[in-house]
């Protein structure tokens, strides 16, 4: 039976591993071949080889390099803020005591249950016009219910600071933490903030690089919360200006492609770099008991 189980195991993975990388293969593919010669035999080369449809996507979209700006900044900032923020909020649910904690985690694992199409409105107000127009008058004091971001980067960045998925991980992950770590640097006149900055931060690089990794694929691909925000084309992120980019050119594939891989190269170059964080944080932190 043990000689069976091998094989078996071992085509279904190659089976599967085939059927994940045949779309990326073939977008490639044709992408790097003219628009005229696209369907053209062999369909599992670029012959003729051309770079034509790269070129023809910067150049018919004069604001790409201002949407991969926006794209950028918008995906640092908030995958440096969660992982900080994520942090923190995972070490006090972990670490420390204090009022409603038990039922605080409990609502955050909940929110986790709850679709973002759910909180998408809600959002928009908060971020954007209020939830009272005009805000709240006390007297002669009024209120503002919203931030008043619309069209605004920071309107995209706002809402994702923090994430339960990422304070989740991080609280289980500390409490697979030796306290006497900690009670050994408390000896020595560290405080709490001193120990977190200085002992347990870089103890748990891996899982902050794993879900700083998750959270930027995130961003950098997120669309319908960017479409809801930003109206100007200067202030698209680069999703958005290139779905613009396909309603132009549905007809013409091999272009639409080499548009849709200026989304996904980054993303790829990004994991391949640091899949060995993100796998060993995958295999070491599992769900902690306590």
């Amino acid at each position: 039976m043990d000689r069976i189980k091998t094989p078996v195991f071992y085509f279904i993975l190659i089976g599967w591993a085939v059927l994940c990388i045949a779309p990326l293969y073939f977008t490639l593919v044709f992408s790097l071949k003219p628009v005229a010669n696209v369907y053209d035999p062999p369909l599992f080369w670029p012959i003729p080889f051309s770079l034509e449809n790269f070129r023809d996507v910067i150049g018919a979209l004069p604001l790409f390099p201002r949407w991969l700006l926006n794209s950028t900044i918008i995906s640092l900032v908030v995958t440096f803020a969660r992982v900080l923020f994520c942090a923190m909020a995972g070490y006090a649910f972990a670490r420390m005591e204090f009022p409603l904690k038990k039922f605080l985690f409990t609502a955050l694992l909940i929110s986790m249950m709850i679709p973002g199409q759910v909180t998408l409105i809600p959002n928009f107000l908060v971020v954007g016009p209020g939830i009272i127009r005009g805000g709240l008058k006390i007297g002669d004091l009024t209120i503002p219910t919203g931030f008043g971001l619309m069209d605004n980067l920071g309107g995209v960045i706002l809402p994702g600071i923090v994430a339960a998925f990422g304070i989740f991980m991080m609280t289980q992950f500390y409490k697979s933490i030796p306290k006497e770590l900690e009670e050994a640097a408390m000896m020595d006149g560290l405080g709490r903030f001193g120990i977190f900055f200085r002992i347990v931060l870089p103890i748990s690089t891996t899982q902050l690089l794993t879900l700083a990794l998750l959270t930027f694929q995130g961003e950098w691909n997120s669309f319908m919360w960017p479409l809801t925000i930003l109206r100007t084309p200067e202030n698209f992120t680069l999703p958005i200006g290139l779905n613009w980019f396909r309603g132009e050119y549905y007809t013409l594939i091999s272009k639409v492609l080499a548009g849709s891989l200026f989304n996904t190269l980054p993303i790829l170059i990004i994991f391949f770099i640091f899949q060995r964080y993100f796998t060993q944080s995958i295999a070491g932190t599992g769900l902690k008991e306590g």
